[in-house]
């Protein structure tokens, strides 16, 4: 059922995106515009457009979700494998993802200012390192973050 959904989801995304739905929707909406003197404008021929595009809106939202988690996952997977593979990375980024908004924060903010160190030749330490940041939103017993929630 997973993989069934998962390819109409796929699928439907790429449509919804290609410049021949966005023509086929300007087109359906001027046809919808020119018949409004044909029906006089009535509440049936206003609820036709305002129905269509409700229920076409409310699943094209699903199925884009949809589609946009499988990416961000697969997207996330690559770049951990690309953490783990490169010799000087730090492999403390994996899983990061799973943190909280403000603990990502702070840990881009130490790389910034790591970064900012580095390029001026400051040999300064910051008041959160980038390495203490990870480790404190990482389980000691565990390989994974801690945050990571079970599924």
């Amino acid at each position: 059922m997973q993989r069934f959904f998962a390819g109409i989801a796929s699928r439907s995304a790429y449509l919804m995106g290609h410049p021949m739905a966005f023509l086929l929707s300007v087109l359906a909406c001027l046809v919808w515009a020119g018949t409004g003197p044909l029906f006089n404008y009535s509440d049936t021929w206003q609820l036709v457009i305002n129905t269509g595009t409700t229920v076409l809106t409310f699943l094209a939202v699903f199925l884009i979700q949809n589609s946009q988690n499988r990416d961000g996952a697969a997207i996330q997977a690559k770049l951990d494998e690309i953490l783990r593979s490169v010799a000087d990375a730090r492999t403390g980024f994996v899983g990061i993802e799973h943190l909280t908004d403000e603990e990502i924060a702070k840990i881009k903010s130490a790389l910034e200012r790591e970064v900012l160190q580095v390029s001026k030749g400051d040999a300064d330490q910051p008041a959160e390192t980038v390495e203490e940041l990870l480790e404190a939103c990482h389980d000691p017993d565990v390989d994974a973050p801690a945050k990571v929630p079970i599924s």
